[in-house]
């Protein structure tokens, strides 16, 4: 059995632009998106029982191959922003999409995707395909969110 045309999971955090993550002009630097991306990712895996520990104690670790961000809108000091992660495809490898707001008008900041493949921690190959412990923990949260 394999997951179906059901909503696939998502999940969504809000965070405060701390101090320490703007420059001179108090816009946040470009490079902290990468951890605000990861924050909302750990929120999203959580919600699928399958978050790091998981993917290691189940034999596999799932490296970010890929990462793409677009910029809409700068991310300010002391602004509150919502960081929405949703799982897109989980077949072959594992796309999250990602859209960062301002939390209060929700207007867009900016957009981005990260995809991550199966690493077999035993022999260090890549995967093909998403190995079964994944597909049985999406398969078990659309049960949950039928």
């Amino acid at each position: 059995m394999t997951p179906d045309d059901r909503r696939l999971p998502q999940a969504e955090v809000e965070f405060e632009i701390p101090f320490h993550d703007v420059d001179m002009m108090e816009v946040a630097w470009h490079g902290h998106y990468v951890r605000y991306l990861e924050i909302a990712r750990c929120r999203l895996l959580d919600a699928l029982d399958y978050n790091y520990p998981q993917m290691r104690d189940s034999g596999f670790a799932w490296p970010v191959i890929d990462l793409r961000l677009r910029y809409a809108a700068p991310a300010t000091f002391a602004q509150r922003i919502a960081i929405e992660a949703r799982l897109s495809e989980w077949e072959h490898r594992l796309k999250v999409d990602y859209t960062i707001r301002d939390a209060e008008s929700r207007q867009r900041l900016t957009r981005g995707w990260t995809v991550q493949v199966a690493v077999g921690l035993d022999d260090r190959e890549m995967r093909l395909a998403s190995p079964p412990v994944l597909v049985d923990r999406l398969l078990a949260w659309q049960e949950r969110h039928a």
